[in-house]
């Protein structure tokens, strides 16, 4: 078997196991999807308000909606995953194979990228379709938003899996990250309903730089500068923290 088809094999290996494991697809997709209906549902919800630009408040929560699925596979089924796996020695017996215990979190980070992939397209769907949402007008923004998103989650996420020396760790560091995030990007109180200095601290989060940059590309303008630079700034520090402190076993 060549390089190639092991490194497929690794992932198709690897995507079913997060399909077992449930925590993507049903606190990742089903969970959020069960709500977005539920809130698509309540009339106040779907009425235009001057204070939102125009838009509706489902407009607003649907990219919050895929950054709560990108949240989760990011900053607990992956770190978990790799973290039960260092702490099984299953990394420590990779590397004496040639399947590298580096091809395994690029079949992580793969299973876990087509099963965001799989959301967004699910919500954006549902939301229209259901709900009459307009589906992104600028789409480039909403794509480069979403992508540095992932990017700059994903980079967390490996940060939680080198410094965890567990999975029990793991899946509390991440459990800690997630609900102060989601707050900051608009889950429970719209981002432009939040007091100045929330705001202000929102920006400055990855997720609410996300859903900045992406609520901006759902109303049909390119994301500011600065929601991305803060994304692209997470990726880069937190990789590089990543890399440096990364222990296979």
């Amino acid at each position: 078997m060549n390089a190639t088809n092991a490194t497929w094999s690794l992932i198709k290996v690897e995507t079913k196991l997060s399909l077992r494991d449930k925590t993507g697809p049903l606190w990742g997709v089903g969970f959020p999807l069960i709500v977005l209906i539920i809130l698509g549902s309540v009339p106040v919800l779907n009425e235009p308000h001057d204070v939102y630009g125009g838009r509706t408040a489902l407009d607003l929560y649907v990219p919050v909606f895929a950054l709560f699925n990108l949240a989760i596979l990011a900053l607990s089924a992956m770190p978990t995953m790799l973290a039960a796996y260092r702490e099984n020695g299953v990394l420590r017996r990779m590397q004496t194979t040639p399947i590298s215990p580096a091809r395994v979190l690029g079949a992580q980070v793969a299973a876990n990228s087509a099963t965001a992939i799989v959301a967004v397209v699910l919500f954006l769907a549902v939301a229209n379709i259901a709900f009459g949402v307009r589906l992104p007008e600028n789409v480039a923004g909403f794509v480069v938003g979403w992508l540095l998103a992932g990017a700059a989650l994903i980079s967390i996420g490996m940060l939680i899996t080198a410094l965890a020396p567990g999975r029990g760790v793991a899946t509390a560091i991440g459990t800690v990250l997630f609900f102060p995030m989601m707050f900051f990007a608009g889950l429970w109180i719209p981002l432009p309903q939040m007091p100045p200095l929330l705001q202000d601290i929102s920006a400055y989060t990855p997720l609410g730089a996300g859903a900045t940059a992406m609520q901006a590309a759902s109303g049909g303008d390119f994301p500011d500068l600065q929601p991305l630079l803060v994304l692209t700034g997470y990726t880069v520090v937190c990789a590089a923290a990543a890399i440096r402190w990364f222990r296979w076993q």
